[in-house]
């Protein structure tokens, strides 16, 4: 009986890391930059196309309502639309998809909420696009397991950055820290903290 009852845990626990091994396959397809389909529709079309593939949203410019389907995209001539906001909560976008958020001009918001793929590496590379260096000032980042203080530190750079609420992050050891440094380098930058 006990060989029967280990044989049978042992298949299980297979059968979940396969699962798990499959879904993280998928979403890495879903992030996959198709730098034709770039050129083809444009930054702002092409990042909505990705960003809402990995189940997030976003708000274009002169618009209040976010899209969230993919197939309810709107439609017209290149470059009419442009991204104003973006809303990852619980989304599977991770760091190979960065480069969609390339070409975006006009990104105001961001919110990393729950993306269990969001580490240091995206917030690095995210404050590495001059275009949001320039245009970005509200963010947030909650319950994201993967960021630390140095994915924090990296948002330096985002110059116009005004607001950034931080909530649940694990990762971030030395708090205190991490928040006067980004303060000096962004004095205007009201910090929100919900870390404890």
């Amino acid at each position: 009986m006990g060989l029967l009852w280990r044989t049978v845990q042992s298949v299980a626990r297979q059968r979940e890391g396969s699962r798990r091994h499959f879904w993280g396959w998928l979403n890495a397809v879903f992030n996959k930059v198709d730098y034709e389909r770039i050129k083809a529709v444009g930054p702002d079309r092409a990042a909505a196309e990705w960003l809402l593939r990995c189940g997030a949203k976003v708000r274009f410019e002169g618009f209040d309502r976010w899209h969230h389907d993919y197939n309810g995209l709107p439609t017209g001539p290149l470059g009419r639309y442009k991204i104003q906001a973006i809303d990852a909560t619980e989304s599977c976008i991770m760091y190979k998809g960065f480069d969609h958020l390339d070409g975006l001009k006009y990104v105001e918001e961001i919110k990393f909420n729950k993306c269990i793929y969001i580490e240091d590496v995206c917030l690095e590379r995210l404050s590495s696009i001059e275009n949001l260096q320039a245009s970005l000032y509200m963010m947030e980042v909650v319950s994201c397991g993967n960021v630390t203080d140095k994915g924090v530190l990296a948002l330096h750079t985002l110059r116009h950055l005004e607001y950034l609420f931080l909530s649940d992050l694990p990762g971030i050891k030395d708090k205190q820290t991490t928040v006067d440094r980004l303060q000096r380098a962004l004095p205007r930058l009201d910090i929100a903290l919900d870390l404890d």
